[in-house]
C-alpha cells in the first residue's frame, strides 16, 4: 500500500505488491498464443485515455505534466502485462496481482515515478525490479536505451517475453540481484528501483553518472517508507528529496547476500 503523507495528502494510494492484495498465481498464457494475440488487437485505448484523465490529473494528488510521460502512459497495453484472469481491472486505480506475491503497480505511481525521474530521449536507464515489464516498457517509449534486472526467474522469463512480443526488443532484461545494478553496461542516467531497500545500493551509486538521479523507496518492510528522489553530485556526492510516504514490499536478495 502506498499511503500519501500527511502533511501533503488525504487520498491514500496504492503501491507495488503489498500483501493486502492477494497475489493470484500466475495464469497467462504465453504471449505468444492465440488469445495474447486476440488481447492485442483489442488495444483498449478508450480505458487508456480515461485513465490518465482520471488518475493522473486529479484527485489532489500531485499532478502528471511531463507529456513524455503521458504519451507513454496513452500508449502502452497495460493490459497485456498482467495475467488474462486479471485483465478486467488492468485500468483500474490500483495495482493488480501478476503471481509469486507481486503486483503490477498503480498506474499513478508508474507515472510518479517515471516523471521524477525526468527521462530524456538518448539517456541509459536501469530499472530494478522488472516484475511484468510494464515499467521497463513505459520507459522504452521514451528512450530505447533501457535495462532491467528481475530476481524472480519466471517473472524474469515472462516479462522478456511479453517485451519481446509487444515490440520492445531494445530492452535489455537480465535474471539476478539488483542490489548490485548492471556493471557491465552502467553508468546510467537514471535508475528507477520498484522496491523497498533499508538503504540506497551503494553499488547503484556507483553506477550512476554525474548529475544522474536515482528514484527508490526506502525503509523497513513493516513501516512506511520514502520515496526519495537522490541525484549525484558532480564530485560524487548526493542529495535527496522525499517525494511522498509510501509502502513497497522489499527488495527480494539472493539467499547468498542477505545478512
Amino acid at each position: 500500500m502506498r499511503l500519501a503523507h500527511p502533511m501533503m495528502r488525504t487520498a491514500l494510494f496504492w503501491g507495488v505488491g503489498l500483501s493486502l492484495v492477494i497475489a493470484l498465481p500466475a495464469a497467462c498464457k504465453s504471449p505468444g498464443s492465440p488469445d495474447a494475440s486476440k488481447q492485442a488487437s483489442e488495444s483498449r485505448p478508450q480505458e487508456r485515455e480515461q485513465m490518465v484523465h482520471t488518475q493522473l490529473r486529479g484527485l489532489g494528488r500531485t499532478p502528471i505534466t511531463d507529456k513524455a510521460v503521458l504519451d507513454a502512459m496513452l500508449k502502452t497495453p497495460r493490459h497485456l502485462f498482467i495475467p488474462e484472469s486479471m485483465r478486467y481491472a488492468a485500468y483500474a486505480d490500483s495495482p493488480v496481482p501478476i503471481g509469486y506475491g507481486q503486483t503490477i503497480s498503480q498506474p499513478y505511481i508508474v507515472a510518479l515515478m517515471t516523471q521524477a525521474l525526468d527521462l530524456k530521449r538518448g539517456m541509459k536507464a536501469l530499472e530494478i525490479g522488472a516484475g511484468s515489464g510494464y515499467q521497463a516498457a513505459i520507459l522504452a517509449e521514451i528512450t530505447p536505451h533501457i535495462y532491467t534486472i528481475e530476481i524472480v526467474k519466471p517473472l524474469y522469463e515472462r516479462a522478456k517475453a511479453t517485451l519481446q512480443e509487444l515490440g520492445y526488443p531494445q530492452v535489455k532484461v537480465r535474471h539476478g540481484d539488483g542490489y548490485y545494478g548492471w556493471p557491465e553496461h552502467a553508468p546510467f542516467d537514471r535508475i528507477i528501483v520498484t522496491c523497498a531497500a533499508l538503504h540506497v545500493p551503494p553499488p547503484l551509486l556507483d553506477q550512476l553518472t554525474p548529475e544522474g538521479k536515482i528514484v527508490i523507496p526506502v525503509g523497513g518492510k513493516f513501516e512506511t517508507q520514502r520515496l526519495l528522489l537522490v541525484t549525484k553530485t558532480k564530485d560524487g556526492g548526493r542529495t535527496s528529496q522525499t517525494l511522498e510516504l509510501v509502502r513497497f514490499v522489499p527488495m527480494t536478495r539472493e539467499p547468498s547476500s542477505e545478512k
